[in-house]
């Protein structure tokens, strides 16, 4: 039994069709008073209708743990490597794209 402040190790395991990702370009997030749902869309550029790859049902306060982690990693990766461009944000000179990004 662990004591109290002493991390929990926990092993997770991936099965081989979910280590194989889903490559996604828009996500749609909606909530509840309960519960967030996040929905990872892939839209090809033309074409009238998109396909929900993954859809994540989680607590607020999961969410918010989710958003503390996303900015963190973000932050690391920008510190590495540079500023990420977001196309269409005023401002930035790269060249445009046609899909759909949130």
């Amino acid at each position: 039994m662990a004591t109290q402040g002493t991390p929990t190790q926990i092993q997770v395991e991936v099965d081989e069709a979910t280590a194989q990702g889903a490559y996604v370009n828009m996500a749609i997030v909606s909530h509840t008073d309960t519960e967030f749902v996040f929905d990872f869309v892939f839209i090809q550029p033309q074409a009238p209708k998109a396909k929900v790859r993954s859809r994540i049902v989680t607590s607020p306060s999961h969410a918010k743990r989710f958003l503390g982690a996303l900015q963190d990693n973000i932050q690391r990766y920008e510190a590495k490597c540079g500023a990420i461009k977001i196309m269409g944000e005023a401002d930035k000179t790269a060249e445009r794209y046609e899909g759909h990004y949130l």
